[in-house]
């Protein structure tokens, strides 16, 4: 019952672009305006390989005049600073290649990636800091968007020459405190996420053969927000998102821990503005691929990281969904979180929430964020249900099905129509198209009505098992009236945990496939 993690989106436009370089130059790029202005006074016909090989070729002589300079003077900067200056302006002029991505395996092929590589190393920062500038505009998205075949070149290009290593290194001598500095970590780091968006394996490489996690975990670690602190946390979402490896390796380094202290701090207050909210949510897709792995569930729970969703949800503040979702992560098929749940009084905040009393905020007021939270909370409960098999917490969560004249059970009856209407139109809709001879086979169909809310009417279905097999009379005697008022027989719920059954996947082993399939026939059985 593992809820899916969403894909990161890609970052909007109004957060897509480095802090301010001064505070005198209004947040303007002026490096992009001096490269602009250069060009125009050099004019360059066309971008071809007569112009690539021109800029590589000019680009080396000042790199080896640089080289040789301070090989031959290296107590004596004055000797070197003209060299180092003229460096600078080719590398300002190379960022015209960005406007022919075409062209990136010409300049592979050449050895200027692994030069301008080598300059992340360089010893006068500043210099590293126009390659990290240039790495960027080469391997922006906007760029490179439609030209993958040529991405891929220069990406391999760039990794083969060892630049995520030394982009993570340069990181560790970069102040945020200098403005310039401050710009070129946030660029630093968006080269990166462009680096994973070409080659998704580099977001396991960057974190098997650097310490960008050991950063990121120290970055967001600092409390004031900035919009370094923000895109650390995105990047960390990132490299979490589609990763065992990485979601285990940060774990081991006391990830969860940190990523609840800086949950914690917005426990009662909610976050300033748009950015600061946005990396708030960050923390929590963090933590909620965090807690995808056994162990990590079992530190959340160590680290009383239960008893603080909690709280956060009784607060009733802006992240009381993100709360509810990391419960929902930790829960799934792990019982000591389900049963540190109940003994912490969980079920007081979760049977309020299944039920509708959900807080407004400007988050969820909208229809479907609504939505989102009752499919949460309907994960919630059956998780519940499915790690609390035996005594008094088990009589404690099913006695709340029966309180107030079975009120849980007519909400659940409620959703069960809704839901079932939604999978029924889809349904009928799907044999519309394969009538219009649009071919579909049966993997793309069951998946079209997981979407369309397949997935949650079954674990409505699951609690329904749950409850049929407690034998409760009145849990019993409800459902069959239920049904029978909406013209249903136990054997439509039981089609609906047949199908279950019959698409539980062996992800994660074949011991676990049989153990789940037996648990939904049992239920089948039973009605």
């Amino acid at each position: 019952m593992d809820p899916q993690i969403q894909n990161k989106r890609k970052r909007d436009d109004s957060s897509d672009s480095p802090p301010p370089v001064s505070v005198a130059n209004g947040g303007i790029d002026l490096s992009l305006l001096e490269a602009l202005e250069k060009a125009q006074h050099n004019p360059v016909e066309t971008l071809d390989l007569k112009t690539v090989k021109k800029l590589a070729l000019s680009f080396e002589r000042r790199l080896n005049g640089n080289t040789a300079a301070r090989l031959k003077y290296p107590d004596q900067p004055d000797k070197f600073a003209d060299s180092e200056l003229e460096l600078h302006e080719e590398l300002q002029k190379m960022k015209i290649l960005a406007g022919a991505p075409e062209l990136y395996p010409d300049l592979v092929s050449l050895g200027t990636v692994n030069s301008i590589t080598g300059l992340l190393n360089h010893d006068n920062s500043d210099i590293a800091i126009d390659a990290v500038t240039l790495l960027q505009d080469l391997t922006d998205a906007d760029v490179i968007e439609d030209n993958d075949e040529p991405a891929q070149v220069l990406v391999d290009a760039l990794i083969e020459n060892n630049a995520v290593e030394l982009l993570v290194q340069n990181l560790a001598r970069l102040n945020d405190s200098d403005p310039d500095e401050s710009a070129a970590i946030y660029n630093t780091l968006s080269t990166i996420e462009n680096l994973i968006e070409v080659k998704p394996s580099v977001s396991e490489l960057v974190c098997e053969k650097t310490k960008l996690l050991k950063w990121l975990q120290a970055r967001i670690k600092v409390r004031e927000f900035d919009s370094n602190k923000q895109y650390a946390s995105e990047i960390l979402a990132i490299l979490l998102q589609n990763s065992t490896a990485n979601q285990k390796r940060f774990g081991q380094m006391n990830g969860v821990d940190t990523l609840l202290q800086a949950v914690a701090t917005y426990k009662s207050k909610d976050p300033k503005t748009g950015d600061e909210e946005e990396m708030v949510e960050n923390f929590f897709d963090s933590l909620c691929c965090l807690l995808m792995p056994l162990e990590n569930k079992e530190r959340f729970v160590k680290a009383e990281g239960v008893e603080l969703m909690i709280i956060i949800m009784n607060q009733k503040k802006l992240c009381y969904g993100s709360a509810i979702r990391a419960l929902d992560f930790a829960m799934t098929n792990y019982p000591p979180a389900c049963e540190r749940f109940v003994d912490v009084m969980g079920l007081k905040t979760a049977f309020p929430a299944f039920m509708g009393k959900i807080p407004l905020s400007k988050k969820n007021k909208n229809k479907r964020s609504k939505e989102e939270l009752e499919e949460r909370l309907i994960s919630l409960i059956a998780s519940l249900l499915g790690g609390i098999l035996r005594g008094s917490r088990r009589e404690r969560l099913l006695s709340k099905f029966v309180e107030n004249e079975c009120e849980k059970i007519d909400r659940l009856m409620e959703l069960y129509m809704r839901y079932s209407k939604r999978v029924k139109a889809e349904t009928e809709r799907l044999n519309q198209l394969e009538l219009d001879d649009l071919e579909m086979d049966e993997e793309e169909k069951y998946n079209r009505k997981l979407d369309s809310g397949l997935y949650t009417l079954q674990l409505i279905a699951v609690i329904l098992g749950h409850l049929w097999t407690s034998e409760h009379p009145r849990m019993r005697a409800r459902i069959e009236l239920l049904l029978k008022q909406q013209k249903l027989t136990k054997n439509d719920v039981k089609d609906i945990l047949q199908e279950y059954h019959d698409n539980i996947g062996d992800l994660e082993g074949p011991e676990e496939k049989d153990r789940a399939q037996a648990k939904i026939q049992k239920f089948i059985s039973a009605f």
